[in-house]
């Protein structure tokens, strides 16, 4: 596992665009996993300003969202369908055909969450995969506890996490209790994952995922297991890992790194 650390949560942001930037230069045609939450905000807006200013091509791109609230429809403001399509996709030049997002609505959710793993592997796997992770340590909807071969399922959202995310809400009772994600075995299948996290109250999480032992009741530290992945943070995120002075040394010493 790789960690970059920067100062700030724009720079943080800024570097991690650039990463996924690269992938797509590289494969123009590439299948992203998409992560929600105020976490990556600034990534979206930085993809958003290199489409915008540098040509970032997304018209061959293909995306999947990580999860989605069980109960809300795609016109509520709080649905992940109307976030990504509010802050990144409708500024950008991707296909709406290519836009996979899980269905809070359906009426068989076996049967829808069957056809989203099947419809990743019909286009070809996920590329790269961009991942927050919870206070608690979770990774997507995947919840402690959570098996590390989990696939896309519903999920019954711990109460941290209801706690957590009740300020996007007018009311705390309006937080759903239910949602579909994809598991942890399906996100480590993922031939490259990014995980952003920036602040302070993310620190402890963090350094679970990182340095702790891999175990499903943090289900972000099976990342240890992957080849590739990377992690984003800022100071206030890293500032409880015990060897941040090695993450930082690694950074510095790395090919082509600035002298």
């Amino acid at each position: 596992m790789e960690v970059i650390i920067r100062p700030t949560y724009q720079e943080m942001s800024q570097a991690a665009a650039h990463e996924v930037a690269k992938v797509l230069n590289t494969k123009p045609n590439a299948v992203m996993g998409m992560a929600t939450g105020s976490t990556p905000l600034g990534l979206y807006q930085e993809l958003v300003r290199m489409h915008v200013e540098e040509a970032l091509d997304f018209s061959q791109v293909t995306t999947f969202n990580l999860d989605e609230y069980v109960g809300l429809p795609v016109t509520h403001p709080q649905s992940y369908h109307h976030f990504m399509h509010e802050i990144f996709f409708r500024h950008i030049n991707i296909p709406p055909q290519n836009i996979y997002i899980p269905s809070g609505t359906t009426s068989n959710y076996p049967a829808f969450c069957q056809w989203y793993e099947d419809s990743i592997q019909r286009c070809g796997g996920i590329d790269l995969q961009i991942l927050g992770i919870g206070t608690d340590g979770h990774i997507a909807f995947n919840e402690p506890g959570s098996s590390l071969s989990s696939r896309t399922r519903l999920k019954t959202l711990a109460k941290q996490t209801i706690e957590d995310n009740s300020r996007f809400f007018e009311h705390p009772g309006e937080v759903p209790v239910y949602a579909i994600t994809m598991g942890v075995g399906t996100i480590l299948e993922a031939k490259e994952i990014i995980l952003i996290a920036n602040g302070a109250n993310k620190a402890a999480a963090i350094t679970a995922a990182i340095e702790g032992p891999i175990t499903s009741m943090i289900t972000a530290s099976g990342l240890q297991l992957h080849p590739t992945a990377k992690v984003f943070l800022d100071h206030e995120a890293a500032n409880q890992l015990s060897m941040r002075e090695y993450y930082d040394w690694l950074e510095e010493k790395r090919p082509g790194a600035p002298r």
